[in-house]
């Protein structure tokens, strides 16, 4: 502990992280610079500055990172069409390794010995930053309190809050019973009735997206643009990358696009449920597969869709500065070199529907994919050989198994 003289500590102004601000100035007797950033998660973060000053804290980082999340993370991500365990889009997972490479940029530039982070010691995120930290600065401390102090429930931080009067907000508002994670890509649930499996998500927990049977009876059409794998238009529209995707929340939230359910296994060992909301992001990888499927080789698409499990599981445990994970995304962004065109969408009451898809990279040629007279460009009569090559090694082994019976 002695060791431990200045600590940048990643902040939001709620009750955990107030708590640990506290905690780490009178466990470690250190200074503490707080590090807030601004993901798109659709509070304020400003006020986290005035609860740091009234705790006595001198360095304040307050960041917008939003263009940064989805410009660096999440659009390389999508370009792999990256799903955890079949159904998941790893929307808190991704938001880690940035807050990660900017706590470290922030220890750099203040002359820092450690970092701290508010994560429990039961799940997948004490892991992510704490690998991401480690990749980036091999030497540096990193302090969790939830491994180390005993202040393991609600009831004892609000007791250590009021006796070291910590400024805690109250809004006169009922809390919500569930664990909650949000940033521009997605808004996770975790916690309360969830903890039953059997039991239903109740409908009034989810706040960025309508329900299915309450969204539009009438369909809402979209045009994105790709460049090089990621989208730049909307309906013809330029936008930065977290302007897209902030559009696509809204306009996907409307029409019930995005509500999610799974139970999935956790980096740690235990199972977890968890609820999400990704509007955006539901519109973002159906529409991205749909412009691949006229732009890609065959067997490019089917590299990639192999290499996609062990990227998403890359990401999810937190391994996204390691070597393997910088390998594998260089050799799926080469892939999107003619990822080109425009995807046109309909969406519907949870539906994300593909109805069109056009490229001057494109593919796709209808002179040889015809049903209709095709002029010569293929020679049907040229699949009989290919059928029987393909079929020898089954034929060898047939007729063996005869002989034998």
């Amino acid at each position: 502990m002695a060791d431990v003289k200045k600590v940048v500590l990643a902040y939001s102004g709620g009750l955990d992280t107030s708590v640990i601000l506290k905690w780490l100035q009178d466990t470690y007797n250190c200074e503490v610079v707080t590090f807030t950033a601004d993901l798109g998660q659709g509070e304020e973060v400003e006020p986290a500055r005035a609860k740091a000053q009234a705790m006595g804290v001198k360095e304040i980082y307050i960041d917008d990172l939003r263009e940064e999340f989805v410009r660096d993370f999440v659009f390389p991500m999508f370009r792999a069409n990256t799903v955890y365990e079949g159904e998941y889009l790893l929307g808190t997972s991704i938001a880690r390794p940035l807050i990660a490479k900017r706590l470290i940029e922030i220890a750099n530039a203040t002359g820092a010995d450690a970092i701290s982070h508010g994560a429990t010691g039961k799940g997948n995120d004490q892991v992510r930053f704490e690998l991401g930290a480690y990749a980036l600065k091999p030497g540096v401390k990193v302090i969790a309190p939830w491994r180390e102090w005993d202040l393991l429930s609600r009831e004892k931080l609000m007791d250590y809050a009021a006796k070291h009067e910590i400024p805690i907000e109250r809004h006169g508002k009922k809390k919500s019973p569930y664990s909650m994670d949000a940033n521009l890509l997605h808004i996770s649930y975790e916690g309360g009735v969830l903890e039953d499996t059997w039991t239903e998500h109740e409908e009034d927990m989810w706040r960025w997206t309508k329900s299915p049977e309450a969204a539009p009876n009438v369909p809402t059409y979209l045009e994105l643009t790709y460049r090089n794998g990621d989208i730049v238009a909307i309906d013809g529209v330029e936008m930065t990358p977290a302007t897209v995707l902030a559009t696509l929340n809204k306009i996907g939230g409307e029409n019930g696009i995005g509500r999610l359910d799974i139970v999935e296994n956790r980096y740690v060992g235990m199972k977890s449920r968890g609820c999400y909301e990704t509007p955006g992001g539901t519109i973002m990888l159906k529409a991205h597969r749909a412009i691949e499927s006229i732009t890609l080789d065959r067997e490019v698409a089917h590299l990639k869709d192999e290499l996609m499990p062990k990227y998403a599981s890359l990401i999810y445990n937190g391994y996204w500065w390691s070597p393997e994970r910088l390998m594998l995304q260089r050799m799926i962004d080469a892939s999107q070199a003619n990822v080109n065109g425009v995807v046109r969408l309909k969406l519907y009451k949870g539906n994300v529907i593909v109805v069109g898809r056009k490229s001057d990279d494109s593919l796709f040629d209808a002179s040889i994919a015809t049903f209709e007279d095709d002029a010569g460009a293929y020679n049907q009569a040229d699949a009989a050989g290919f059928i029987k090559l393909n079929a020898l090694r089954m034929r060898i082994a047939a007729d063996k198994e005869r002989k034998l019976v």
